[in-house]
């Protein structure tokens, strides 16, 4: 059976330390090639957001 661990620092809530959850990503930069991801936490809603350099190994979700 695996060992279970907690998760990284980077996905719990700043203000409560509760689970994030990727609400959204959005392009920041397009020539950079960065990416938005909003994550909302589960126990208090506030939301956080990171700029990252996008994955293109990740599929992109349609656009509604």
């Amino acid at each position: 059976m695996r060992t279970l661990v907690e998760p990284p620092p980077s996905s719990r809530c700043d203000q409560c330390g509760g689970e994030l959850r990727l609400k959204l990503i959005e392009p920041a930069n397009r020539e950079l090639d960065l990416e938005d991801e909003i994550f909302v936490c589960v126990n208090c809603g506030h939301e956080q957001s990171y700029i990252v350099k996008h994955n293109h190994n990740m599929p992109h979700s349609k656009a509604a």
